[in-house]
């Protein structure tokens, strides 16, 4: 089954075509990784599937439904949720708040119900901390839950990034870089988290510039280069396409 669709998919910046008529598709339960150079349209292709930036033309299906003209909290409540290259935290806030935050998309309660101290924002309440200490776990945090964010090591911000995406309880999760800015032993151990989420049900598409990482973790590899889709295939088909070469080593 395809979770994932996106057909002729183009993003414009003025003169600029940063997304030129890609092709994709994802299947459910994959972890599927997406490379290219620098200014390849990689992550400009996850802020419009995301619905972060709208697209020029094209389309996007997730789940059979074409969520093209949706806005981000709307595909984000069918089940589309992503991590950012830059880790953006709030400094003084502690991890279990960062994952409350990313909690309250779930939750009904309104202002009145706050007002009134209901019994729906009470049972909503519990659950959001159940909740979130639960993702704190699976994405190695426990025993960090009031640590503030400035205070963690930058592997640590990327795992609390990765929990407040799945404390929404994605269906497609959406990886942007998740290696950058860590070293070779922490880089294994969140391939074994990424491989755990995966395991869990959560498709993946990620972006990745670490390629023993995409080799390692994905079945399906797409390359982009100046925004156009150069190759696809799996990881040996990658390694050994001509065009993939030249895009990162030139021709000569």
């Amino acid at each position: 089954m395809t979770l994932l669709e996106t057909h002729r998919l183009r993003k414009s910046f003025g003169g600029l075509c940063a997304v030129d008529d890609v092709d994709l598709a994802v299947a459910a339960g994959s972890i599927t990784g997406i490379i290219g150079p620098n200014g390849a349209g990689k992550t400009t292709l996850f802020n419009v599937i995301s619905r972060a930036l709208p697209a020029s033309s094209g389309r996007i299906v997730f789940n059979g439904d074409d969520v093209t003209s949706l806005q981000a909290h709307q595909v984000a409540r069918l089940g589309i949720a992503r991590t950012f290259q830059a880790t953006t935290l709030f400094g003084n806030a502690t991890a279990l708040d960062h994952v409350l935050v990313g909690y309250r998309q779930r939750t009904r309660a309104g202002l009145i119900d706050a007002l009134l101290r209901s019994n729906r924002l009470t049972r909503e309440e519990d659950e959001a901390h159940d909740a979130a200490r639960d993702v704190l776990r699976i994405a190695g945090l426990s025993g960090h839950e009031a640590r503030r964010a400035q205070d963690l090591t930058q592997e640590q911000q990327k795992r609390l990034a990765i929990a407040i995406a799945l404390v929404a309880k994605p269906r497609l999760l959406l990886l942007d870089e998740p290696s950058a800015g860590i070293n070779t032993d922490q880089t294994r151990g969140l391939i074994t988290l990424i491989e755990q989420i995966a395991a869990a049900g959560v498709t993946i598409l990620l972006i990745e510039h670490q390629m023993q990482v995409v080799m390692q973790l994905c079945r399906r590899i797409m390359v982009l280069d100046d925004g156009k889709k150069i190759a696809e295939g799996t990881p040996e088909e990658i390694r050994h396409d001509p065009a993939v070469l030249d895009a990162y080593l030139g021709r000569h």
